[in-house]
C-alpha cells in the first residue's frame, strides 16, 4: 500500500534518509561516481523539504519512496528510491502509476543519471520522452523526461 509519508516527523525523515541512501548508493555506482549529491542529503533536509514524500510498504518496512513537487500544470517526480532488497518486484512501476494519477496535471518530469539504465528504461515503458541532457552538480550528466498526461 502506498501512503503519504509525513516526513517532518524525525523518526519517517530518518527512514527516509536511510532508504535514499541505500538506493543512491547503487545509482552513484552505476554513474562511476564517488561524490554524488543526492547522498549528502541530510535527515534534516528530508524534515525541512517543501515536497511530498509516499511510500511503498512491505513487511513494516520502508520498502520504496517517491518524492514529488507540483508546479503550475506540472508534477515533478525529484526522487524515485526502491531499496535494493526490493529490486525487480514491480514496486518502481505501482509508484508511477500513482503518481500519474496523483492529480490534474498536464505533464509529469523526471531526470536521472545518464548512464541508469533500469530506471531510463522504466521511465520509457511508461511513455517518457527524453527532452534533454546537461551536467549537474559534481559533474555529473543527467538525462530530463517527460510525459504528457
Amino acid at each position: 500500500m502506498i501512503k503519504k509519508i509525513t516526513h517532518s516527523e524525525i523518526s519517517n525523515a530518518e527512514k527516509l534518509h536511510a532508504l535514499f541512501q541505500v538506493s543512491y548508493r547503487i545509482e552513484a555506482e552505476l554513474l562511476g561516481v564517488t561524490d554524488f549529491p543526492p547522498l549528502n542529503r541530510r535527515i534534516i533536509d528530508f524534515q525541512n523539504s517543501n515536497t511530498q514524500f509516499f511510500g511503498l510498504w512491505k513487511d513494516d518496512v520502508l520498502a520504496a519512496a517517491v518524492e514529488i513537487d507540483q508546479l503550475k500544470n506540472t508534477l515533478k517526480i525529484c526522487s524515485l528510491v526502491v531499496h535494493p532488497k526490493y529490486f525487480r518486484q514491480g514496486i518502481a512501476r505501482k509508484l508511477l502509476l500513482f503518481v500519474e494519477d496523483y492529480d490534474d496535471s498536464d505533464t509529469l518530469i523526471v531526470e536521472t543519471g545518464w548512464a541508469n539504465a533500469p530506471a531510463i528504461t522504466l521511465y520509457e515503458k511508461f511513455g517518457f520522452q527524453e527532452t534533454r541532457e546537461y551536467i549537474g552538480p559534481g559533474g555529473i550528466k543527467k538525462k530530463c523526461f517527460s510525459k504528457t498526461k
